[in-house]
């Protein structure tokens, strides 16, 4: 069989335009048989190929293949997707915010409080921790507010646990977080750590608001226990050893709250957390409120870090106006203390003077 009737019949021509049809897949056969017959001869494979063309663009005045209108008109492929193209385009046209609506709770909030979570990142106190900067002083006192806003926030979820808003992501035996926080505080501040609690207005003001929505807008309440829960989840190891390290501790006394024994796998763990948080059935109105809540969520923890930060620099303001007070007073009254608590020196002193007399009356003479 010879190379051009090969060629020639595996082509298809339009009738009505008498222009030559000829897919890549059919050239791709008709070089591959071309090669095989030739042994390889690529080079003469396409000059044959050239050839053609050239005889049926000579013949008809149309160059080989489908003519521009054809082209135009024929449907366009786009990859496989379960989108329809109709589908396709409407999302393409589609504002942020609509794009933003067809997408799970998770990856809203974590959307819309991407500044916000840099913002609470970047806070002195955190940089510090962070750093492994922080002192016995600033985690006792983090401690205290973590407790308060901890009690306030699982109070309110065991409250409105059977909320369907809160049902799906209840889980009590995994997260809970204030029986450690207290092990931790009876531990540095011991059993009576109760009366030496102290929070700034900052977490006053977030345990209220929790407190508010528990009985107003269970709902919200899954923004801050993602936020909360979520965050300590995955730094509290690193975290853990951090604050370990900081602050000389020669065991894991102490930082209980950054232990989840119930939990085996934290990458597993905070997928299934989504997963359920996703499931929660909510309208345009209560998905709208949990995305601002969950803004609000980082706010009140910015606000928190930053009264924290002030209580932190007053006291040790105070102590060293402090200590400076009283190694000055202690350094004025030091003569007047020995002199008037202190008979042998008293008595050294007279002696002295005596002599000094003595010794001038000797030099006048």
């Amino acid at each position: 069989m010879s190379e051009s009737h090969v060629y020639v019949q595996r082509r298809r021509t339009d009738p009505d335009t008498d222009t030559l049809l000829v897919s890549p897949l059919r050239r791709f056969q008709c070089r591959r048989h071309f090669q095989l017959l030739e042994g390889g001869d690529r080079g003469g494979l396409y000059k044959r190929r050239r050839r053609l063309h050239c005889r049926h663009t000579r013949q008809t005045g149309k160059p080989t293949g489908i003519s521009k209108e054809e082209r135009v008109q024929r449907p366009t492929y786009q990859r496989t997707s379960s989108l329809t193209e109709q589908q396709w385009r409407q999302k393409k046209t589609q504002t942020p915010a609509e794009q933003m609506a067809d997408s799970d709770l998770s990856e809203q909030i974590k959307k819309v409080t991407k500044d916000n979570h840099i913002r609470a990142e970047n806070t002195h106190l955190m940089l510090i921790f962070q750093r492994g900067q922080i002192t016995l002083p600033q985690y006792k006192l983090l401690l205290c507010s973590l407790h308060e806003i901890y009690q306030a926030l699982e109070e309110e979820l065991d409250r409105n646990s059977n909320h369907p808003g809160v049902a799906p992501i209840y889980f009590p035996t995994e997260l809970a977080r204030l029986e450690a926080i207290e092990k931790d505080l009876e531990h540095f501040y011991g059993q009576n750590w109760r009366e030496k609690i102290v929070v700034p207005a900052a977490t006053k003001r977030y345990c209220h608001r929790l407190r508010q929505i528990g009985k107003e807008n269970p709902e919200f309440l899954v923004a801050h226990a993602y936020t909360r829960y979520l965050g300590d989840l995955s730094g509290g190891q690193v975290l853990g050893r951090i604050a370990q390290k900081s602050m000389g501790l020669k065991s894991s006394d102490g930082l209980a709250f950054y232990s989840f024994p119930g939990v085996s796998s934290p990458n597993l763990f905070k997928q299934l957390y989504r997963s359920r948080m996703n499931s929660v059935e909510l309208t345009e109105e209560q998905r709208n409120g949990v995305l601002e809540e969950a803004i609000r969520a980082f706010e009140f923890n910015i606000q928190v870090f930053e009264d924290l930060e002030k209580m932190l620099s007053v006291t040790e303001n105070k102590l060293q106006n402090g200590s400076t007070h009283s190694k000055t007073g202690n350094t004025s009254q030091l003569p007047g203390n020995i002199i008037n608590t202190s008979p042998l020196f008293r008595v050294v002193l007279g002696l002295f003077v005596a002599l000094a007399t003595v010794s001038m009356g000797i030099y006048i003479l």
